[in-house]
């Protein structure tokens, strides 16, 4: 039986308690207003966003509170530990977060996106960091996503530290250069998967287009988690509904098995019954 497009799409994303409709996980930070947000998240077709609790405190120049713009009935919120650079700060963060969140109406207040950064420059992961700062708060009751870099030894670590999810980045936040290493995503998903073909792995960071959102989910990822790309493009609008289409096709794509790559050329009409007419 083929998989259609409605049938796909009904297929949840299952990141700990959490059941998700769309595969694409889009953040709150960087557009121009809140107006231009809201409008972007429902032209990605997302049902669950992410919100930095510590960088944007939710209150913007004008004293408008983030939480204000969202239609928190319809979205699963994710917190977020951006702009953290200890274990300690982000542990701290995350409990800040879901204090903010847990009167909401849909809060998703249990989880937490992990990001612990090593320097304000590349804003790359401290493995050490991240794997300390998962370890307590799994132990606190949170389920975390862990924000880490294409490495598939931390990758492993982070599982093994009791991680809902672990997410690989393409490549540096907010680069816009896609999937530098898609050799180290497939490692990635072969030790993640491994004796647990349903664990989720998503690529959080460094998308810039739609073919990226595409070509990584051809990889076999579960989700892509992105914000720069729609909130930074000339028209985020059309932005944000083409990395929701490139989602959807990347996905069947992988679902569907592609050919094998060869080096020579395979000719894709029937030979037999062709009559061979030889060059005088």
């Amino acid at each position: 039986m083929s998989t259609t497009l409605d049938q796909f799409v009904d297929t949840p994303l299952k990141v700990g308690s959490h059941s998700l409709s769309s595969r694409l996980i889009v953040g709150t930070g960087k557009y121009a207003t809140y107006e231009l947000m809201a409008d972007a998240l429902e032209r990605s077709g997302a049902d669950c966003i992410t919100v930095a609790v510590r960088r944007e405190r939710l209150i913007d120049s004008e004293g408008r509170n983030l939480l204000d713009a969202i239609d928190t009935s319809r979205y699963t919120l994710l917190p977020n530990t951006a702009g953290c650079f200890t274990a300690e700060d982000a542990v701290r963060v995350a409990r800040l977060g879901r204090e903010i969140l847990s009167g909401l109406e849909n809060p998703g207040a249990n989880w937490v996106k992990l990001e612990v950064l090593s320097d304000t420059r590349t804003l790359l992961p401290d493995p050490v960091e991240t794997v300390k700062a998962t370890e307590q708060l799994v132990a606190d009751g949170f389920e975390v996503l862990c924000y880490t870099s294409d490495d598939p030894v931390v990758a492993r670590r982070l599982k093994n530290a009791g991680a809902a999810s672990v997410m690989p980045a393409g490549s540096p936040i907010g680069s816009g250069q896609g999937i530098l290493n898609p050799n180290n995503i497939r490692i990635c998903l072969e030790y993640l998967k491994e004796g647990d073909p349903d664990y989720p792995v998503i690529v959080d960071a460094g998308v810039g287009a739609a073919s990226d959102v595409a070509g990584a989910m051809e990889l076999g990822v579960d989700g892509v988690l992105l914000n720069t790309a729609i909130a930074h493009a000339a028209d985020p609008l059309s932005m944000a509904e083409a990395m929701r289409h490139a989602l959807v096709a990347g996905r069947l794509s992988y679902l569907s098995g592609r050919i094998p790559k060869r080096l020579y050329a395979t000719a894709s009409s029937p030979e037999e019954g062709v009559i061979s007419i030889r060059p005088r």
